[in-house]
């Protein structure tokens, strides 16, 4: 598959406007709606939805609860695995944010990961109102193989996915665009993502603001 046109991951920067609506919005009330352990309770489609995936313990739940400026929105644990269903939360009755269960090193059978991974399968192939998946990524680690292979997924699924970067409050300030970079020249080899990287920081607040920018334009909410 081509690369995309270096012009095209130029990063793409929201008004002051976008940021103060998308704050707003993020401000307003935000609940647990259900958490589906099968496809049968997956719950009906009504609002825009967007979903976060990525490895077991990068950070999902973090940075649900860092979006909504709440603490225990949704559970966070340290142990790799904790997420084991699909959880729907209502944002002001204007979009749905989904935490998708962890893939990769989760301590748990396979019979139990390739449950996860049927459910994931489902809920990608069933939900028209699925704007965009962001897919997590360590930044102190890069992208793996797990990744890739849940990018290669999403690419045959047709899904529009975007990268962004976790925790990189651990890195040193110069090392952040080299990490960007490099999840950005992943991004350009796989046709259904979004060219742009966000780096973000769940525990310092970094790139949060944007990050609500670019969900509320993805939703159009």
């Amino acid at each position: 598959m081509p690369d995309k046109s270096p012009d095209e991951t130029k990063e793409e920067r929201r008004s002051p406007e976008e940021i103060e609506a998308a704050r707003k919005l993020f401000a307003g009330p935000c609940d647990f709606v259900s958490g589906a352990a099968s496809v049968e309770s997956l719950p009906g489609i009504s609002l825009p939805e967007v979903a976060f995936a990525g490895r077991s313990n990068v950070g999902k739940s973090s940075l649900v609860n860092a979006l909504t400026g709440r603490r225990t929105l949704a559970r966070v644990s340290a142990n790799p695995g904790h997420t084991r269903q699909v959880n729907f939360f209502n944002l002001a009755d204007r979009l749905m944010l989904v935490d998708l269960p962890g893939y990769g090193f989760a301590k748990v059978s396979r019979s139990m990961k390739e449950t996860w991974q049927d459910l994931a399968s489902a809920y990608l192939r069933g939900r028209p109102t699925l704007m965009r998946i962001f897919v997590l990524i360590d930044g102190r680690h890069g992208v793996k193989e797990s990744d890739r292979e849940t990018m290669r997924n999403l690419d045959s699924a047709a899904v529009s996915y975007q990268i962004l970067l976790t925790k990189t409050d651990y890195l040193r300030a110069a090392d952040v665009p080299r990490a960007v970079a490099a999840a950005e020249a992943v991004a350009r080899k796989h046709g259904a993502a979004h060219p742009v990287v966000l780096p973000t920081s769940s525990e310092t607040g970094f790139g949060i603001p944007e990050l609500r920018a670019e969900i509320f334009a993805v939703a159009q909410v």
